[in-house]
C-alpha cells in the first residue's frame, strides 16, 4: 500500500507541474484593425500539439507555417468588398481550436475619371471572349496553395511613386467602370522590375488588360503579378529570389504610358500590396 502512494507521488511530483506551468497557447492578429483589402497577420505561440493549424475567416482558409516549436504565423486577408465591422477567426489544430476577432474599418476609396481610346474600354466580342479565357486561367495559375517560398517581408518591386492606389474607382469614358486592385508606379521605359519575395514563376504571357505579365507564386496561396512590361526576363518554371531583376517597365496592354501595375492575390483575394509590404514577418 506504502509502495502504491510512493508511486502515485512520484508521478505527481513529476507531471503535474508540466499541466500547472504550462503556457497557455497565445494568438496574436497583427494588425487587428484593417481596412478593406488588407492582409494581415496571425501568430500562435505555445501550441503543443503537432497538428498545423488551419484559419478560417469569412469562409476562407489560411494556411500556416511553423516558426519554431509551437509556434506559428499565417498571412490572412480580407475582400476589398468586405462590409466594416468585426469578424470572427476561427483557427483548429486537430481536436484543439480557438478564436479570435478583427476589426475591419470603413474606408471610402477615391474616384478618378479617364479617357482612353474606345477599344481599349468597350472589347469586341472576340476580345471579350479573349478577357474571358485569360481570367480563366489567371485564376487557375493564382488559385493554387503551394509549400512557402517566400522569405522574410515582401518588397516593392519598384522605389518610384505610386501614381494610382489600391481601391481606386476609375470611370472610362463616362460610361464603364472598375476597381483597382492593385498599385500602379510611375517608371521610365525599360526601367528594371524586380521580384517582391521569393518563389517560382507560373505565367509569362501578353495579355489584353495587363500586356506582357509575370505572376510568381510565393507559396501559401501568395501570388505577386506585374503587368504592362515592355519586356520579360523570365519564364514559367523559373525559380526566383527576392529583388532578382524579372522584366522591365513599359506600356503594354490597356495602359496611357509607361508605367508597372503591381498586384497580389491571396487565396483568391486582390489584396492591397501596401498591407502585404508593411507585414513585419
Amino acid at each position: 500500500m506504502k509502495r502504491k502512494y510512493l508511486f502515485l507521488s512520484i508521478i505527481f511530483l513529476f507531471v503535474l507541474p508540466c499541466y500547472v506551468f504550462a503556457k497557455p497557447v497565445k494568438i496574436q492578429i497583427v494588425p487587428r484593425k484593417i481596412f478593406p483589402g488588407d492582409a494581415f497577420l496571425i501568430k500562435i505561440k505555445n501550441l503543443r500539439n503537432k497538428n498545423t493549424p488551419v484559419a478560417l475567416i469569412n469562409k476562407k482558409e489560411f494556411a500556416f507555417v511553423e516558426f519554431g516549436k509551437g509556434c506559428y504565423i499565417a498571412i490572412g486577408a480580407i475582400d476589398i468588398n468586405a462590409r466594416p465591422g468585426k469578424y470572427k477567426i476561427k483557427i483548429k489544430s486537430g481536436n484543439s481550436s480557438f478564436k479570435s476577432n478583427l476589426l475591419v474599418k470603413r474606408k471610402i476609396f477615391p474616384s478618378v475619371s479617364l479617357n482612353l481610346p474606345d477599344e481599349k474600354v468597350f472589347p469586341s466580342d472576340d476580345d471579350l471572349k479573349r478577357i474571358q479565357d485569360e481570367n480563366i486561367k489567371m485564376n487557375e495559375v493564382s488559385g493554387l496553395i503551394t509549400e512557402k517560398k517566400w522569405e522574410g517581408n515582401f518588397i516593392f518591386p519598384l522605389e518610384n511613386e505610386i501614381s494610382t492606389l489600391f481601391g481606386v474607382k476609375r470611370i472610362m469614358n463616362e460610361q464603364w467602370t472598375s476597381i483597382h486592385k492593385g498599385l500602379d508606379f510611375k517608371g521610365k521605359e525599360g526601367e528594371e522590375v524586380k521580384a517582391s519575395n521569393n518563389g517560382k514563376v507560373v505565367l509569362t504571357e501578353e495579355l489584353f488588360y495587363g500586356g506582357n505579365t509575370i505572376v510568381i507564386d510565393h507559396g501559401l496561396g501568395i501570388y505577386s503579378i506585374y503587368m504592362h512590361l515592355s519586356r520579360i526576363k523570365v519564364k514559367s518554371g523559373d525559380e526566383i529570389k527576392k529583388g532578382e531583376i524579372i522584366g522591365n517597365v513599359g506600356s503594354t496592354g490597356r495602359a496611357t504610358g509607361p508605367h508597372l501595375h503591381f498586384g497580389i492575390k491571396l487565396n483568391g483575394i486582390n489584396v492591397n500590396p501596401d498591407s502585404l509590404i508593411k507585414l513585419n514577418i
